[in-house]
């Protein structure tokens, strides 16, 4: 690694102990320092350097919540190893409540990033540097993008054995395998040799109760898996490795009835979504072309032609369909899982057809 975690400039962080920080990380406008918030935990024994990001894109929040969680009522001890928590990586879209930095460019497209390159590419020096130079494994938090929802699911480049362990252990119930855009943190981080796995779930703007639970379950599994701290891991009821996925877009204006919801089993030929003018005159029927699990949806209603409406995620065999619809159909009520799906179903009206 780069950096050492137990040295942050003049700040020495001992063995067993947890320290807030600030990196200073660039200039505002009127040439005010800005400083990034983060926490150290380090262990009393060695061991491996795990990082836990939240909000790289500045307005998805479910991450900052769960980090936030692990901060003020941590669900374990840290025994070996280190924790590196930034609850917020674009401090500067949060601030405006923005996915974007003030330049108008995508952090999560210009990772390793540049000294010297414009604000964003300093940014994402200073995090690849700083942050990402001190992790041996990194957990990258986020959610669907504005008038979205995702269900939880895990993104994993499955050809590196490490990357595949970290998303299996996590525990969702759906893990899409690849590499990841060019310039995005995971794709980098995994290229510079630290293995990385996403979460997306729920919404931008919120902190969803199941989608924290369902966090905190996974980072405390992970850190189990990897020695660090003494909790039992708690596998989930069904686990499915998603190669490919697809949105299905309205072909024609109007205002949706949605016949799915998130983490729903679909069939091939059955219907998403119907579209209909503002007095009720059916406009389209929009029908799933796969078997699959409905992976995200948009919680806008009004669509154009042309708008994403569901996203599905496609099993590789139909034997894989059938025995997680089996199991979804026997999920206990009560369960992470359960409730991960009636808490993104508030988000829309779902009716049949």
């Amino acid at each position: 690694m780069s950096e050492s975690v137990e040295s942050w400039g003049d700040r020495i962080i001992e063995p067993g102990q947890k320290r807030r920080l600030r990196l200073d990380i660039g200039k505002s406008f009127s040439g005010a320092n800005i400083t990034l918030p983060l926490m150290v935990w380090r262990g009393k024994e060695p061991g491996p350097v795990v990082g836990i990001t939240g909000a790289v894109h500045g307005d998805e929040i479910n991450g900052t919540g769960a980090i936030r969680g692990l901060v003020q009522d941590p669900p374990f001890s840290i025994e070996r190893g280190s924790l590196i928590l930034v609850p917020v990586v674009n401090i500067m879209g949060f601030e405006r409540h923005s996915r974007y930095m003030p330049d108008r460019r995508d952090l999560n497209r210009s990772f390793p990033g540049s000294h010297s390159g414009s604000l964003t590419s300093r940014l994402a020096r200073v995090i690849f540097d700083q942050i990402v130079g001190r992790c041996d494994y990194l957990i990258d938090l986020h959610t669907a993008a504005i008038r979205r929802t995702n269900f939880p699911n895990v993104r994993a480049d499955c050809a590196n054995k490490e990357c595949r362990r970290l998303a299996q252990t996590f525990g969702s119930e759906v893990i899409v395998n690849g590499s990841g855009p060019d310039g995005s943190l995971r794709s980098e981080a995994v290229r510079s040799g630290c293995p990385t796995i996403v979460l997306e779930a729920g919404e931008v703007w919120k902190v969803e109760p199941a989608v924290l639970d369902l966090t905190l379950r996974g980072i405390t599994n992970v850190l189990s898996e990897l020695g660090m701290i003494q909790e039992p891991r708690e596998a989930p009821p069904h686990q499915m490795i998603v190669e490919e996925t697809r949105w299905f877009r309205s072909e024609t204006g109007g205002f949706l009835h949605f016949h799915v919801s998130p983490g729903m089993m679909v069939s091939k030929g059955q219907a998403l979504a119907s579209s209909t003018g503002l007095l009720g005159k059916e406009n389209e029927v929009i029908y799933s072309r796969f078997d699959g699990i409905v992976m995200g949806m948009t919680t806008m209603p009004a669509v154009g032609p042309g708008d994403p409406v569901v996203h599905i995620g496609i099993p590789t065999t139909s034997n894989q369909h059938r025995k997680m619809e089996k199991s979804i159909d026997g999920l206990q009520e009560g369960s992470i899982e359960t409730e991960v799906r009636s808490q993104l179903a508030t988000n829309i009206t779902v009716t049949e057809i």
